[in-house]
């Protein structure tokens, strides 16, 4: 019986109409009149009338309808007085009215005989039910009419029940777990099939909302689960079949061990359920899908499958010859257009992926052996689809076949390079892309020592008659250049660029983008040495950039903006001359044209500017003003954001580009990614422009820091806009300090307003790796600002936010030991666990930075702050985790190092940690203590005397563990070299014997990968020598040795080299060693650096724009001190006639040094310059 009047009904029912109605302006109508007379007025009689419209209408796409609105509208939020947060529409309504609207929703559920009508009721009830869960009410009537339903006669009632369950799992996860499993286990075993997958989707539902704890109880119930398939199989119902595989995805990825009894059952279904023709593609994928999860998230028990690899293998192979199959010359893939089609959907495509999981999931040791039983008779098959499928394969596996593929690789190039002659283009294609895949998997290994192999083959590939493996060729060049040295491209490039430059001449415009693209890299690459191409190609790249702005060539000239300036990057700005300034100009005319948001030069654009301004740097000033209006447009742009509530309405932005789609609280928010991601782009070219400019950028700053950099740190719609207004702004703060100055009111102000930001954005959060991004943000803005630019107030904001983000970092690493403990024996972690792990530890870092920084500027003011750390500094010490007591080592390593003799007062909780710390199995552990007991000694004071001295025989241990010299264990042993040196320098007179210690010592060296490290360690040294040491002297063939070694190494540079060169000198002079027999026994390059060392005159030689000029005047003015009485001469050689000769150098280094002093030649020579000074060079012999 109806609540409200016949009134109200004609007034929903004509409301109804209006909202459906296809004319646009009598819906906008409708929907004005449904937010001001109902919404606003009277929600409650809407929501009621919308569900007695559910319940009464004869119509069923008005009750469908009427079921959909009340959906969204009662999710509508709604001011409430005395509450801050909005309030969903049907929360608001008076209680007496929620329990009336929520019995009728149940008459509707109930009585309602339509399907699709039922869904969208039940979608209904399961949106209101969401709502007493979130606001933590319950619906007690609620759960009873489902459990009554799910016994219901009508299968229609059952299904409704669990989809009900799966969209709104809450309502039952607190119920007693019998009698859950006992509603699931008659779901499971129903008549009714459309019942069954209901129930497996509402299982899997509530299965991934229960505690992990909990889920064990359930997993009694797998076996009923899997009996579901096999008659779907037998049947031929590829629909049903497709349905529950998705289920049990998902209770795959939540609790793969939940299987571990049926595992190898569930593995011989769903092979043979992948080979079977006759099932739709889909279902065959999902069964796939469904086994690629298990080695995704339990690769261990799929190792342990005697059948799994072998038969994944073989089915992934098989699915992917399932390509061109009505296309079998590829008359129709060589005709197409758009090469770049979506083809995700398809077997081929499936089985590659499938293969690209197997290999980096189970790993090589597992997937080799099985996949290249196959490979080798595949390569040589006369059907070109196995040819085709094996090459993909190797494209596929490569990156997780690595390591046990590097030793092979011969043998797979020997595969692979064939094909690149087969007689079918797709087995031509599928050869470019394996080496392309190769040239990026085996990155260095390749091109360092299989370049011949590649390029000679690959490179006449660009002349075949097909423009899609010309451009797949291309494509792969890509890959191989943008890893390759240029030495070793040097060779090549003449064939490369005479091939590419044919390609520009292509009928199809996607390879002439392509040959572009690979231009650009190959430029980029080759740096100077493209420098005898540019006058071929860019006119080339200008000629197109002048062309008619048509639409279907914006494209090709974004490309050919894109290859113009990474070739202006490569050669530089000297040797472009005015085409740079041309190029610049014609970027600005393209700019202004660009005026549909669809053109793709506008992304392009931002790149290109970002470019120029690297090339031309303080000459770009003058096209900023161009530039920059539209570049802050994108930086400002702000979310586009929409709430969609309509199933048809959500499909429609699922197929839509840019999009991205987030559940939240029953509703789904779209998003739209492609103002964001070119917000993004934006924001990272303002870093480089304040890079490059510095102060000359100044007059932005303001601007962007108060309308971009600052608000994009909480920009939570999208986590890369935040790392880039992170980034920013410490290089926006020195563009301003560097143009008002380091004490200025103006900087100060800015950093005040900046500062409060930043601390704000330091608070935990779910996005760990973002939250390191804001601390490396703090610490890199302090270094900026520099010292003492943190008031007390400052400090205790920054600790009352670290202690937050240690506490929650603390509860994160419980809970996943806590999950340890209840994993399965032989579970290994998910990669999701993995990443968290990593994302911890980088946070942990830049938190160690901050820290850093933060003593380093502020000294023993920040002290009594910091002290409120100390509780989570001493669990840390003593933690199992490695990290932990890495992060609380370095911290008192800054403690030691930046507040000297005050750190005595904590030295209680310092010394046992670094003893403990020096005999860490984990060597960055041993090398921050070891680092720790020298600074100690170095700036500690007399307190810390007697420690460090004890701790030398500790410090000796530590330089003599196996495998000291190791990579892994060498930096360790190098401080710990470096710390004996702090402590034999500073408290000499407290060591015993210490001539017998600093014989010790000297077996220790040499210090050839630690640079900080190195040069104190030398130094010492190289007072040693000046003091005539006994032991040093005694050692004097090691010593020398070592000196060598790290020139080589290049660990001592500077003051620090010339002093140590010197007292080598002196160490050969005074022991009379041989030096060069020494030397014979050195490899050539140590032989070389001590050569090197013995000039005092510096050869500078590096390429074009790089700064030679810059580097000879900071020399002379600041270094040299050049004055009257200390002349001063240059020469740049050039590869040019008149700059390569000696000769001529010499002539015009003799000018210039006579036309400063002339009283350095005769009279006659005198009158000689003044009269012919311009030509002397010609009068050379005379003088």
């Amino acid at each position: 019986m109806s609540i409200l009047g016949p009134e109200v009904h004609t007034a929903l029912t004509q409301l109804l109409a209006g909202l459906s109605s296809s004319e646009n302006d009598v819906r906008t109508r409708a929907e004005e009149q449904l937010n001001s007379d109902w919404v606003t007025a009277r929600p409650d009689i809407l929501l009621m009338g919308l569900v007695e419209q559910m319940l009464e209408s004869p119509d069923p796409s008005t009750r469908s309808f009427a079921a959909v609105l009340f959906r969204r509208m009662s999710t509508k939020a709604r001011k409430v007085v005395n509450k801050s947060d909005p309030t969903e529409l049907f929360m608001t309504l008076q209680e007496p009215q929620q329990i009336a609207i929520r019995g009728k929703l149940l008459q509707s559920m109930q009585s309602e005989s339509t399907n699709n009508v039922r869904n969208k009721v039940g979608d209904a009830v399961a949106e209101i039910a969401r709502q007493y869960s979130d606001e933590g009410q319950s619906w007690n009537e609620l759960l009873g009419v489902l459990f009554q339903a799910s016994q219901s006669t009508d299968s229609g009632q059952r299904e409704g029940a669990f989809r009900i369950f799966a969209t709104t799992p809450g309502i039952i996860e607190k119920q007693h777990e019998e009698i859950v499993q006992n509603a699931f286990v008659k779901g499971f075993k129903d008549d009714a099939i459309n019942v069954k997958i209901a129930a497996m989707e509402a299982f899997a539902s509530f299965f991934r909302a229960i505690e992990k704890k909990s889920q064990k109880k359930y997993y009694g119930a797998v076996g009923d689960i899997l009996n579901i398939l096999p008659p779907l199989h037998e049947a031929g119902d590829s629909d049903n079949l497709s349905k529950a595989f998705l289920a049990l995805i998902e209770l795959a990825e939540i609790a793969p061990n939940m299987f571990k009894s049926l595992f190898s059952r569930l593995v011989q279904f769903s092979i043979s359920v992948i080979q079977d023709k006759e099932l739709g593609d889909q279902a065959r994928q999902n069964a796939l899908e469904l086994m690629a999860t298990f080695a995704d998230y339990s690769p261990t028990m799929c190792r342990k499958d005697t059948s799994y690899t072998q038969d994944m293998v073989t089915q992934c192979l098989s699915l992917m010859t399932d390509v061109g199959l009505d296309d079998d010359d590829a008359t129709e893939w060589m005709a197409a257009d758009d090469i770049d089609v979506e083809e995700s959907d398809l077997n081929h495509v499936a089985g590659e992926q499938c293969m690209d999981r197997l290999a980096n999931k189970l790993g090589g040791p597992t997937l080799l052996s099985p996949t290249f039983a196959w490979l080798p008779r595949m390569v040589q098959s006369l059907a070109w689809r196995d040819r085709h499928a094996a090459l993909m394969a190797i494209s596929a596996i490569s990156e997780g076949c690595r390591d046990q593929m590097i030793s092979e690789l011969n043998d797979v190039l020997n595969l692979v390079v064939p094909a690149l002659r087969d007689p079918h283009p797709r087995v031509r294609w599928a050869g470019c892309n394996a080496l392309g895949q190769m040239s990026t998997d085996f990155a260095g290994i390749i091109q360092e020592k299989f370049h011949s192999i590649v390029l000679t083959n690959i490179i006449p590939v660009l002349e075949a008659p097909e423009p899609r493996v010309q451009s797949h060729a291309a494509a792969a060049l890509v890959n191989f250049c943008e890893e390759a040295e240029k030495e070793v491209l040097q060779p090549y490039l003449d064939n490369l660029l005479r091939h590419l430059l044919c390609l520009l001449d292509c009928p199809k415009r996607y390879v002439v983008e392509q040959a572009l693209s690979t231009i650009a890299t190959i430029a980029d690459s080759a740096e100077t040495a493209f420098g005898s191409y540019y006058p071929a190609l860019m006119p080339l790249l200008f000629n197109v950039l002048r062309q008619e702005q048509s639409k279907e060539l914006r494209l090709l000239r974004a490309k050919a903006m894109e290859c113009a300036t990474l070739i202006a990057l490569a050669v530089g700005k000297e040797r472009m001359g005015q085409d740079a300034l041309d190029l610049v100009q014609l970027l600005g005319m393209i700019q202004g044209k660009v005026t549909e948001p669809d053109d793709p030069q506008g992304q392009y654009l931002l790149h290109c500017w970002g470019r120029m301004c690297r090339v031309l740097g303080k000459d770009f000033l003058p096209y900023l003003p161009s530039v920059m209006p539209p570049l802050l447009e994108l930086a400002k742009a702000t979310a586009d954001i929409t709430l969609l509530d309509d199933d048809d309405e959500i499909a429609n932005y699922e197929n839509e580009d840019g999009w991205e789609l987030v559940p939240l609280k029953g509703k789904v928010i779209g998003i739209k990614t492609s103002i964001l991601e070119e917000k993004h782009v934006a924001i990272e070219l303002i870093y480089i422009y304040a890079q490059q400019l510095e102060a000359a950028f100044e007059p932005y700053v303001i601007d962007i820091m108060h309308h971009v950099s600052l608000p994009g740190l909480a920009f939570f719609f999208h986590d890369p806009v935040r790392v880039a207004s992170a980034k920013s702004v410490p290089v926006l703060l020195n563009s301003y300090k560097k143009a008002h100055g380091e004490r200025s009111q103006d900087l100060i102000q800015l950093w005040e307003f900046t500062l409060d930001k930043l601390l704000e954005v330091l608070t935990p959060e779910l996005a760990i790796d973002t939250l390191a991004e804001m601390y490396q943000c703090f610490y890199e803005s302090v270094e900026v600002l520099g010292k003492s630019c943190l008031t007390q107030h400052h400090m205790e904001e920054f600790i009352k936010a670290a202690k937050a983000t240690l506490e929650e970092y603390r509860v994160r690493v419980q809970k996943r030991i806590e999950d340890k403990q209840d994993a399965e024996d032989g579970e290994e972690d998910s990669e999701e666990v993995l990443f968290a792990i990593e994302d911890d530890q980088t946070l942990l870092s830049d938190m160690n930075k901050a820290f850093h920084t933060i003593f380093k500027n502020q000294g023993v003011s920040f002290l009594p702050t910091w002290s409120q750390l100390v509780p989570f500094y001493n669990t840390f010490i003593t933690s199992q985790d490695s990290t932990q007591r890495q992060w609380a080592l370095c911290i008192m390593d800054d403690v030691l190092e930046f507040c000297g003799e005050q750190s005595w007062s904590y030295q209680q909780h310092i010394r046992q940690p670094l003893i403990d710390g020096m005999r860490d199995e984990n060597p960055a552990n041993r090398q921050a203590a070891c680092y720790g007991v020298g600074i100690a000694a170095q700036k500690g004071g007399v307190s810390w005397a007697p420690f460090v001295v004890d701790s030398l025989p500790i410090l000796f241990q530590v330089c003599q563990i196996p495998n000291a010299r190791d990579d892994d264990e060498v930096f360790a042993t190098e401080n710990a070299c470096a710390s004996i040196a702090k402590i034999l320098q500073t408290h000499s007179d407290k060591v015993p014997n210490i001539q017998n210690v600093i014989a010790q010592w000297i077996i220790t060296l040499p210090l050839v990968n630690d640079d900080e490290a190195a040069p104190f360690a030398y130094s010492f040294l190289s007072k040693l020598i000046e003091q005539r040491n006994p032991a040093v002297l005694a050692a004097a063939d090691k010593v020398f040795i070592a000196i060598c070694q790290a020139f080589e190494a290049e660990t001592i540079q500077g003051q620090t080299q010339q002093n140590v060169t010197a007292a080598a000198k002196l160490l050969v002079q005074a022991t009379g060693i041989n030096a060069d027999a020494l030397l014979s026994t050195l490899q050539p390059e140590s032989q070389q650096a001590w050569s090197d060392n013995q000039s005092t005159v510096p050869l500078v030689s590096v390429d074009h724009g790089c700064g030679k000029s810059g580097l000879a005047r900071y020399l002379i003015d600041e270094v040299l001190g050049v004055d009257e009485d200390r002349p001063f001469g240059y020469f740049f050689f050039k590869d040019e006639p008149d700059q390569i000769a000696a000769a001529h150098a010499n002539r015009l280094l003799t000018r210039q040094l006579f036309w400063q002093k002339p009283e350095f030649l005769e009279d006659s020579a005198v009158r000689k310059l003044w009269a012919d000074g311009d030509s002397l060079e010609a009068y050379f012999t005379d003088l």
